[in-house]
């Protein structure tokens, strides 16, 4: 029950496509086969796995895990395949690489892929396989692009590329359609617009969920969603039918970028069209490209969304705009393909609030601190309780008394009276007592002031 077999891919996306592939190709062997990759829950895999397994497919990350854990045995391994070698050593996965291949079989078949042969992965190759025989698939020209696949190069503006790749979509004869992008919010902000202007898009990358991946993917496949905004790592290795352009809305980094990404079109035999945007900042970086891969487009030509090359080159009917017309909106849309749950790991999710906590935490504060005060922290909006009131609740009365002798409350009200009586006549000597007890009006008396002086500091009576 332990894998014979283990295909290390660098995405997600690119393992479930394996998978389905060697279940393809098995056909009635019965060749059990499971992927394994990170963003789904470990217990399906943990348990097919105890099942037994004859080929697995997955990424470094998860593999590693599962091994590390003693629930993935890569000691029977016979064969051993590192797919897109060339991106795995660009996504960091070496270490990780190397762990797993020490942990399989000394007596093996070690495969390499890779689209194209940079100087690591000649020594990743040359440290792993003995005596290999290099196998190279190229066209009978000494073109390395594909020549069945069509390509355009336009200079334009970073503001108006919205509307150059809404009239691109409308040409003629269009397919599913791929467009690269750097960045994971370019992704999602070329979607959007392009769902607002009326065509059926999705994004791909990275800070989606492994569920809203699979799910733009497979609406993809479907045909529900004809545009697929992606990364380049999302999108690495996709191998999808019917699709016959690609957009670098973006100008790629290199030329090893740029084949990549014009290979999601045009394969096994069909035609396609490769449609690359550069600003005027990027003519550098493209000057390198083109000179590298033997481009003829040294200096693309200066097109806006209204320029006749456009329409012209790319076959795009005269009437189209920057928005779908709506008698061509015929796509169900990324909202017609249900989401799968798939028990996704490694995200954290975020904190429930609750009526009866505030946000601040420490007990019942608000934002401002100090015990049941409102916001502003005054003004009196909830009445504030005494603390030591609270807690004298429920006590039994004090008494008082006068040498350890308790005082009643009519010898203790004679006391008070006398008391205050005193002590008013010791505050206000001039005050006498009229009939009825009646205190007499007191005289007040004016103060002279020397000029240039304090009323304090000299005066006599009037």
């Amino acid at each position: 029950g332990k894998p014979q077999a283990l295909v290390v891919v660098p995405t997600r996306e690119l393992a479930s496509q394996v998978a389905r592939d060697i279940e393809t190709a098995s056909g009635p062997r019965g060749t059990r086969v499971l992927v394994i990759y990170g963003g789904r829950a470990y217990e399906p895999q943990v348990e097919a796995l105890k099942k037994g397994i004859d080929v697995v497919v997955g990424t470094p990350g998860r593999l590693l895990d599962l091994a590390q854990q003693r629930h993935l045995d890569l000691s029977q391994v016979k064969i051993l395949v590192l797919d897109e070698a060339d991106e795995m050593l660009d996504l960091g996965f070496l270490p990780d690489v190397e762990k797993i291949v020490s942990q399989v079989a000394e007596i093996r078949q070690t495969m390499l892929f890779s689209a194209t042969m940079p100087a690591p992965v000649v020594t990743l190759a040359r440290r792993y396989l003995r005596h290999p025989t290099h196998v190279r698939a190229e066209s009978d020209d000494d073109s390395l692009t594909v020549p069945n696949t069509a390509q355009f190069v336009f200079r334009a503006h970073h503001l108006d590329k919205p509307e150059v790749l809404a009239r691109a979509m409308q040409a003629d004869g269009r397919g599913l359609a791929i467009v690269f992008t750097r960045t994971k919010r370019s992704a999602d902000r070329i979607a959007s617009d392009l769902t607002e202007r009326g065509f059926a898009a999705a994004a791909v990358h990275g800070d989606l969920g492994q569920g809203a991946r699979e799910r733009a993917l497979r609406a993809f496949r479907a045909g529900k969603v004809d545009i697929l905004v992606a990364t380049d790592v999302a999108a690495r290795g996709i191998d999808i039918t019917g699709v016959t352009h690609v957009v670098n809305y973006e100008c790629p980094d290199d030329e090893k970028t740029y084949l990549h990404r014009i290979g999601r079109t045009g394969r096994a035999g069909e035609t396609g069209c490769a449609i690359t945007f550069v600003d005027w900042e990027d003519g550098y970086r493209w000057g390198m490209i083109n000179k590298a891969l033997d481009l003829p487009f040294p200096e693309p030509e200066e097109t806006y969304s209204t320029s006749d090359v456009l329409y012209e080159e790319l076959d795009i009917p005269r009437e189209a705009t920057g928005r779908l017309p709506k008698a061509q909106r015929t796509r169900e849309g990324l909202e017609a393909e249900e989401i799968e749950d798939l028990g996704e790991t490694g995200r954290k999710k975020p904190p429930q609030r609750t009526n009866d906590r505030p946000r601040s935490g420490g007990g019942d504060r608000s934002r401002s601190g100090g015990g049941d005060r409102a916001r502003s922290g005054g003004g009196g909006q909830r009445p504030r309780q005494n603390d030591g009131q609270a807690s004298r609740e429920g006590r039994p009365p004090r008494q008082r008394t006068r040498g350890g002798v308790p005082v009643t409350k009519a010898e203790g009200a004679s006391t008070d009276g006398a008391a205050s009586a005193a002590s008013s006549g010791a505050a206000s000597p001039s005050a006498s007592s009229g009939e009825g007890g009646t205190a007499a009006p007191r005289r007040r008396r004016r103060r002279r002031t020397r000029s240039g002086g304090s009323a304090g500091s000299s005066s006599s009576p009037a």
